[in-house]
C-alpha cells in the first residue's frame, strides 16, 4: 500500500529572509511546514544574500518606528536561542542639508516615539566621525540603535532552527505548479506536496507564481549594483573604529547607504538605493547589466563625503529588490 502523503499546515515558497523568518515562527508555533527554495542553499541569486544589511529605528513614518520596537525585540530573542552574534550596533547616521524635509521628519518622528538620537551639526559631526566630510550646509541625525545585521549568518541560523523545531527546508526545487482545491497542491521539479496554507516570499518570482492562477500583484524588480570601495588606510572604516552605517538623504534623486567595512577586508559597502527593471531569470545575462549611472552619482559622493575611501569602486556585486509599482 502506498504511503499517505504528507499534509502540511503550512508551505512557503522562497527561502529568503522573509521566508525563513515565517517558516521559523511556523514551526514555533507547533506547524507542520515545509520550506521550498529554488536553489541551492547557499545562493546569491536572490535579496538575502549577503554577509550585512542596515537595521534602524530611524524612519519618516511613526508605524514603521513603533514596529520596529518590537523587531528588535524578534532579533535579541534569535540570536538568544542560537547562541550567536547576529546584530552589532554601530548607530545610523542621517546626513542632509539642514532644511531636508525627510531629516527634519525623521528627527520629530524619533522624538515622539523616544528614541535615543543625536543632532550633529558641522563640527560636532567631525569631531565624532572624522572619516566623514560633509558639504556646507550639511548637518546629521544619529540614530544610536541602528547597526548592522548579519544577513547569511541569520539565514543559516533560520534555517537550522527550522529542523530543529520539525519543520522541513527542501533546496534546489522550484515550483513549477500550484492548483488549490480542497487542499492546496504545489508540484516542483522534484515532486508533488499538499497543503492547507500556502506563503508566497519569492520576491521577484511571485508574479510567475501568481500568473497562472489568474493573480498578479502590483511588484517591480530592480537590479541594484552593490559596490565596495577600497580604503587608503586599511581597516579604519571598520565598526572597531567607531565608523556607522549611514544613509545620504536628498544628496542624490535616490538614497545612498553604506555599512561599515566587513565583507571584504579594507572595503566598504556604499550603494544607490535604486536600479534598472529587471527579469530575475536574465540578471546575470550580457546584456542585464545595470546604467552605471548609479555608480557615477555614488563615485562623487565618495569623493566629497568619503575622502578615505578610493572613489572608484574595487568591487561590484547584484541585488534585487522587489518594490511595490
Amino acid at each position: 500500500m502506498a504511503a499517505q502523503k504528507v499534509l502540511y499546515d503550512a508551505i512557503v515558497i522562497g527561502a529568503g529572509i522573509q521566508g525563513c523568518f515565517t517558516a521559523y515562527h511556523l514551526a514555533k508555533h507547533k506547524k507542520r511546514v515545509l520550506l521550498l527554495e529554488q536553489f541551492f542553499l547557499p545562493h546569491s541569486r536572490g535579496s538575502s544574500h549577503g554577509q550585512s544589511r542596515i537595521i534602524r529605528r530611524a524612519y519618516p513614518e511613526d508605524f514603521y518606528t513603533q514596529m520596529m520596537h518590537e523587531c528588535y525585540q524578534i532579533w535579541a530573542q534569535l540570536e538568544q536561542e542560537a547562541g550567536t552574534q547576529l546584530h552589532r550596533q554601530t548607530g545610523l547616521l542621517m546626513l542632509g542639508m539642514k532644511e531636508n524635509p525627510e531629516l527634519k521628519t525623521i528627527q520629530a518622528t524619533l522624538s515622539r516615539q523616544g528614541v535615543e538620537h543625536q543632532y550633529l551639526p558641522s563640527e560636532d559631526l567631525k569631531q565624532r566621525f572624522p572619516n566623514i566630510r560633509l558639504a556646507g550646509g550639511e548637518v546629521g541625525l544619529l540614530d544610536e540603535s541602528g547597526g548592522v545585521l548579519y544577513a547569511d549568518k541569520t539565514l543559516r541560523v533560520l534555517q537550522d532552527a527550522i529542523r530543529q523545531l520539525g519543520g522541513t527546508v527542501c533546496d534546489g526545487e522550484k515550483v513549477i505548479e500550484i492548483k488549490p482545491v480542497l487542499s492546496v497542491m504545489v508540484g516542483t521539479t522534484s515532486q508533488s506536496y499538499q497543503t492547507k496554507s500556502l506563503i508566497i516570499t519569492a520576491g521577484p518570482w511571485t508574479n510567475r507564481l501568481l500568473r497562472p492562477l489568474g493573480l498578479e500583484l502590483p511588484l517591480q524588480t530592480l537590479l541594484v549594483n552593490v559596490c565596495y570601495w577600497r580604503e587608503k588606510v586599511p581597516g579604519s572604516h571598520g565598526v572597531s573604529q567607531g565608523f556607522p552605517c549611514f544613509l545620504g538623504l536628498g544628496l542624490a534623486p535616490h538614497h545612498i547607504y553604506g555599512l561599515p567595512s566587513r565583507e571584504y577586508p579594507g572595503l566598504v559597502k556604499v550603494c544607490y538605493h535604486h536600479g534598472n527593471n529587471a527579469d530575475p531569470e536574465e540578471r546575470d545575462c550580457p546584456t542585464a547589466f545595470s546604467d552605471i549611472q548609479d555608480v557615477q552619482i555614488l563615485s562623487h559622493f565618495v569623493r566629497g563625503h568619503l575622502p578615505d575611501l578610493e572613489p572608484e569602486p574595487a568591487i561590484m556585486e547584484r541585488c534585487m529588490y522587489t518594490m511595490v509599482s
